[in-house]
């Protein structure tokens, strides 16, 4: 029987006077030009071999086909334009796109692509800290990484800002497998890892894989500590403020804040002592909200309400909080101090804490009468410092106007 051949065109019924058309003659063809852009923004900011120099690579060069600067391109292009898995390399090592993204167009060997497949690039991936080993050739310098993204967001300010807010929040990263290190998430109702991120605007400044069986607030402080660290020796004079919800609002961090002049507004979740405080204002915001329709504001001094469910304050002495001289402290801890109303940090939260005997609820959660394994003894109340609702603020802090927006 005679074999019947495709086609170099197949005809699909018309549209409004046009022919339609489906032709196999188009060559090699691909549907991720984006990574055009993403290789003239590799050309402006150098990612790539910036990357790449925080690899250590210890293969011989003699018997490498794919440079350490092609393996960490193809898998940064790859992942912005969603191809996530590795083993999407098997096909992606021949897009002709993807392919002006390596050092050459032309293969060191013929029998390889331009591009790596899925087996060298997992040997990439699965490298070790500190320098490389027998059965691992590849290495990585963990804290010329970390470092890397702080410095992107430095060098994309032409002039040091004024002010800056970082944002902490952990999210969940759900798992569908028997995953090393998976835990259950009460709040979030499934096996999940519990990643950080540190945000300030669209920058991405940390992002650090946990497990989930941790407070929401875990290795913060020394996130924090670093980053704050590294911007301050190239804006010594920038203002810092810390933003975040209630899953942060702990002792050690707030500590941490006051000791090293960073300003900071954290969130509250709600609890039957806060309630008995602030009843009247609630219903007062309550009300408000009702008639306008819009959110309500009780006539709390510097105490906005986001909703009846959350409180934040600003950090002292601004509409977005700024610091003072004083030696690093708050102008509103100071003050208290100075009134005799506050003894020290401990003695005003001890004002306002309400013990908990088996921990503190995750992010605003209801309490339950069960004591988590994760859940340390540092976390058996609940930390109300950055409210200050009965005692108020000082008449100068008040009178100070809020900084125009730009």
């Amino acid at each position: 029987m005679q074999t019947h051949c495709i086609s170099a065109q197949f005809g699909f019924k018309g549209f409004d006077g046009h022919k339609v058309i489906a032709g196999f003659d188009g060559g090699a063809i691909t549907s991720d030009a984006g990574a055009l852009l993403l290789r003239h923004v590799d050309g402006a900011i150098g990612l790539f071999d910036r990357v790449a120099g925080c690899f250590i690579d210890g293969r011989d060069r003699k018997c490498t086909v794919h440079s350490m600067r092609t393996l960490v391109g193809q898998r940064i292009a790859a992942i912005a334009l969603g191809y996530e898995d590795v083993d999407d390399h098997d096909t992606l090592r021949h897009d002709p796109v993807l392919a002006l993204l390596s050092e050459r167009l032309t293969p060191k060997r013929q029998d390889c692509a331009v591009l790596a497949g899925k087996s060298t690039l997992n040997r990439l991936e699965h490298g070790r800290p500190g320098a490389p080993t027998r059965y691992h050739k590849i290495a990585y310098d963990a804290g010329a990484l970390e470092a890397l993204f702080v410095e992107l967001f430095v060098d994309a300010h032409d002039r040091p800002p004024e002010e800056i807010v970082l944002d902490l929040d952990a999210t969940d990263d759900p798992l569908h497998g028997h995953q090393e290190g998976r835990f259950f998430h009460g709040y979030y109702d499934g096996y999940c890892y519990l990643p950080l991120y540190i945000f300030c605007g669209r920058h991405l400044l940390s992002a650090k894989l946990r497990r989930s069986n941790i407070d929401a607030s875990a290795g913060a402080v020394e996130e924090v500590g670093r980053i704050v660290k590294q911007i301050r020796a190239r804006w010594p004079n920038v203002r810092i403020i810390l933003r975040a919800d209630s899953g942060f609002a702990r002792d050690e961090l707030m500590d941490w804040c006051e000791a090293n002049g960073v300003d900071y507004v954290f969130g509250l979740a709600r609890n039957k002592r806060l309630e008995e405080k602030i009843a009247e204002a609630l219903e007062e915001a309550s009300l408000a909200a009702k008639a306008s329709g819009r959110p309500g504001c009780p006539r709390l001094p510097r105490l906005p309400v986001v909703d009846e469910g959350q409180l934040v304050m600003p950090a002292a002495g601004g509409g977005q909080g700024r610091m003072d001289d004083g030696g690093g402290q708050s102008a509103l801890h100071r003050h208290l101090a100075g009134t005799g109303i506050l003894g020290g940090t401990t003695a005003l939260r001890g004002a306002l804490l309400r013990p908990w005997r088996y921990g503190e609820p995750h992010q605003g959660m209801p309490a339950r009468s069960l004591c988590r394994p994760h859940q340390r003894p540092h976390h058996a109340r609940q930390s109300v410092a950055a409210l200050v609702c009965i005692l108020g603020l000082c008449a100068d802090l008040c009178a100070t106007p809020p900084r125009p927006h730009r």
